[in-house]
C-alpha cells in the first residue's frame, strides 16, 4: 500500500491517520459519562478525566499532522460526478477538520480556565491556553458540549454518505479510504 495518494485511494498514511483519529474520539463521551458518575473530587474521577484529556490532545496533534498531511499531498478528485456533491463532500471535510481541531482546543480551554492541568498520558503537561476564569470556564463546557454534537452529527452524515456510495451509487468511495482494502477493479 503506499504512502501518498493516488487516483484510486488514499495512501496509508492519510488512513493510518484517519482511523485512528476515528478511534480515539469513539470512547471519548464515554469517558466523560462515567467521569460523571464518579464522586466529585475522587481520585478515579481525576484519572478518567486525565485520560479523556489525553486521548483529545492526541487527537489535536494527530489532527495538525492529518491536515498538513492533506496540505503537501492532496487527495485526488473525488469520482463524485455532480458539483453540488463535490461542493457538499468538500463543505462536509472541512467541517470534520474544523470540528476535530475545536473540539479539543475547547476542551483544553476549559482544563485551564479551571485551573486543571492537561498533560499527555502524564509523559509532559501542556501549558495553561487561558488564565483561570470561573465565567470562561462556564461558557466553554457548553461551548464544548455543543460542538461534541455539532461533530457527531457531521460525522454521522458523512458516515451515511459513504455507505450510500458503497451500496447505492456503487462507486469507490468508500473503499478509498478503508484500511487494507483494495479499490474495485
Amino acid at each position: 500500500m503506499p504512502l501518498r495518494n493516488t487516483a484510486e485511494a488514499y495512501g496509508s498514511l492519510a488512513k493510518f491517520l484517519h482511523w485512528t483519529i476515528v478511534l480515539l474520539i469513539l470512547p471519548q463521551y464515554f469517558l466523560v459519562e462515567a467521569a460523571e458518575a464518579l464522586p466529585k473530587g475522587s481520585l478515579e474521577r481525576l484519572q478518567v478525566m486525565s485520560w479523556h484529556k489525553s486521548i483529545g490532545m492526541s487527537v489535536l496533534l494527530l489532527a495538525v499532522v492529518r491536515i498538513a498531511w492533506r496540505v503537501v499531498n492532496r487527495p485526488h478528485p473525488s469520482p463524485l460526478g455532480e458539483a453540488w456533491q463535490r461542493k457538499a463532500a468538500a463543505a462536509g471535510h472541512g467541517l470534520l477538520y474544523v470540528l476535530i481541531l475545536l473540539q479539543p482546543l475547547t476542551g483544553w480551554i476549559v482544563s485551564s480556565s479551571g485551573n486543571a492541568p492537561v498533560t499527555l498520558f502524564g509523559w509532559f503537561q501542556f501549558p495553561a491556553i487561558v488564565a483561570e476564569n470561573h465565567d470562561l470556564h462556564e461558557a466553554f463546557e457548553g461551548v464544548h458540549k455543543f460542538l461534541f454534537f455539532t461533530l457527531l452529527t457531521v460525522a454521522v452524515v458523512h458516515v451515511a454518505a459513504a455507505i450510500y456510495h458503497h451500496v447505492v451509487l456503487k462507486d469507490n468511495v468508500l473503499r478509498r479510504m478503508l484500511p487494507f482494502a483494495r479499490p474495485a477493479a
